[in-house]
């Protein structure tokens, strides 16, 4: 039993590095095959948190009327519809969801609607700031899905987000992928919403 329990000891550490190695070799294969097969967007995804990503993907979507949008914990519904209603948006092509509490959970709540969908390609929409966290958070769930992106940057004057919460919110889409949990509880926004102002 010793014997056994100092070969797990041994061998564990190299499994789980083998496991991560698989696991990101994986993901970009699964964004290149993607990428192939669906060059160019097929929807839009806005993460809620600034009314201007709404307006900004409001303003797009005119450009590209076949193209459904999901807004993931975005304005309130009846805001969010006069803002697509201003801008001449059917109701019909706008998806509302708020199931996410945070930025990994925007991604994890819409992640499965997406690819039932057949959407392999999307329109990430965010503010400036908070687009390397979006990146990275959206290659890992995302692309563990076979789901691309194009980042769309809409402009703000806030100030840029640490790297600290760009790695810790990496960390989390890596737990969701080997768990399915998105260890919401590490967020301290969710259970002080004070410190979301901060």
């Amino acid at each position: 039993m010793k014997r056994l329990h100092n070969q797990f000891k041994k061998y564990g550490f190299f499994a789980i590095v083998g496991f991560i190695f698989v696991l990101f070799s994986i993901i970009p294969i699964r964004i290149a095959i993607a990428s192939l097969q669906a060059p160019f967007p097929q929807a839009f995804l806005v993460l809620g948190g600034d009314p201007k990503r709404e307006e900004y993907a409001a303003e797009l979507a005119n450009y590209y009327p076949t193209l459904d949008i999901w807004v993931s914990s975005g304005f309130p519904p009846e805001k969010a519809h006069a803002i697509f209603k201003s801008a001449n948006i059917p109701s019909s092509r706008v998806h509302l969801d708020y199931r996410a509490t945070d930025t990994v959970t925007n991604f994890t709540t819409l992640v499965g609607d997406l690819q039932q969908r057949g959407i392999q390609h999307v329109y990430l929409i965010t503010s400036d700031i908070h687009m390397p966290r979006a990146k990275a958070i959206a290659t890992l769930i995302l692309g563990s899905r076979g789901i691309t992106f194009t980042p769309v940057r809409v402009p703000s004057s806030e100030p840029e987000e640490s790297l600290l919460r760009i790695v810790r919110d990496s960390g989390r889409s890596l737990l969701w992928i080997v768990s399915g949990r998105t260890g919401v509880s590490f967020n301290p926004r969710v259970h002080n919403p004070s410190y979301a102002s901060r």
